[in-house]
């Protein structure tokens, strides 16, 4: 399900290294538009078109990934869920944090 909307591709780079080569492979991130799916399917719902509900602007990025990643406990139902279970990475929940942040 989540592999669908974020593919993880590798790019391979080759350095030359004292007359060798050394590979490196940087995942991709998402594109705008996986993360916009996403954000459509998974979390508009409960955050609204805009990111207007539920959703605190003030907390550093590195927390609202946190939340993502391991959801939150409400003060009234709905909790929000964890999403690391679900196959979400770091990358893909600070995509996701981007994105609301963006949305206005």
């Amino acid at each position: 399900m989540i592999t669908r909307l974020f593919k993880i591709m590798l790019v391979l780079a080759a350095l030359v290294v004292a007359g060798g080569f050394l590979i490196v492979s940087t995942p991709v991130r998402a594109t705008d538009d996986e993360t916009a799916a996403f954000y459509n399917t998974k979390c508009k719902a409960c955050h609204g078109a805009a990111a207007e509900k539920k959703f605190d602007r003030s907390l550093t990025d590195d927390a609202l990934v946190q939340i993502i990643l391991d959801g939150k406990k409400a003060e009234k139902p709905p909790n929000m869920p964890a999403f690391k279970d679900k196959g979400v990475t770091a990358e893909h929940a600070k995509a996701l944090v981007d994105y609301m942040k963006s949305l206005k």
